[in-house]
């Protein structure tokens, strides 16, 4: 089995709550606000050529504005992420998370082969200097984590989602730790991150997951119809370089124990 090949046994029939009883202003709402994210996304393609000219502030705020479009409200916690070489790492629940990552520091996103035919996003990802891995290919695991420990030798950000696939938000999978060979072959701090969804009035909620067999145009739908998203991000204390003797270690202090229901309990109820 590959070293990156998901183990969640999430699914949208068990873990994912649908909007029940849409009224019937809900669908142009919706409607409108899949546009403004689609235009979003639109814009940062045909700007994606300038690169690194383009200021991190405003990539931050573009990262916002697309969540925000989707109609969720963000509220980030915690001090900034430290300029230079840096490994972001965070659980992985929604789509949402990448723009949400982005929004804590501009980074190159570690992704999955299978997000480059991602209509639009893809051709993004790809334009914004995502680093793809081939989750089923072992033997290209130790030319993969090089490439990230080369970009964060040059002083990058690189984010990543060590989980190796997507939870529902009520458990998490292990943080795998071959990602974090990079960070300690490059001497670099990493960045944890806890990314969240609840609803307003404090209630958390799976309804922004993208599990299992869901698709993203399902995904899409489901979070612009969902009314009162609110995303919670985290931002917790950076782990300095040399602060852990092996990447085991390493993962296990990025990785938050906080989780509604322990994973093992959670796959027995799903499976």
């Amino acid at each position: 089995m590959s070293a990156w090949l998901p183990t969640a046994p999430c699914t949208p029939q068990a873990c994912v709550e649908a909007p029940a009883g849409l009224p019937a202003r809900a669908v142009p709402r919706a409607v409108l606000r899949l546009t403004g994210v689609a235009l979003l996304l639109l814009a940062g393609i045909a700007l994606s050529p300038l690169g690194a000219r383009i200021p991190a502030s405003l990539i931050r705020r573009w990262c916002r504005w697309i969540v925000r479009a989707a109609g969720v409200r963000v509220r980030v916690t915690g001090a900034a992420a430290p300029a230079g070489g840096l490994l972001l790492v965070a659980n992985h629940i929604s789509w949402l998370d990448i723009p949400l990552l982005a929004a804590v520091r501009p980074a190159r996103m570690l992704a999955k082969t299978e997000v480059r035919r991602w209509p639009v996003a893809g051709p993004l990802a790809a334009r914004g200097g995502t680093v793809f891995i081939d989750r089923d290919r072992l033997r290209a695991l130790p030319d993969t984590v090089a490439r990230i420990a080369r970009a964060l030798r040059e002083g990058a950000a690189v984010a990543a989602f060590p989980e190796g696939s997507t939870w529902c938000g009520r458990a998490q999978g292990t943080f795998r730790r071959a990602v974090f060979q990079a960070a300690l072959d490059a001497g670099v701090p990493v960045q944890p991150v806890r990314i969240g969804y609840r609803v307003t009035g404090g209630t958390a909620t799976t309804a922004p997951a993208f599990v299992g067999d869901d698709t993203l145009l399902a995904s899409l739908w489901r979070v612009a119809t969902t009314r009162g998203l609110v995303a919670e991000v985290e931002v917790r204390p950076a782990i300095p370089p040399g602060s852990r003797p092996d990447r085991r270690s390493l993962a296990r202090s990025a990785q938050s124990q906080e989780t509604a229901m322990p994973a093992w309990t959670h796959t027995v109820l799903v499976a």
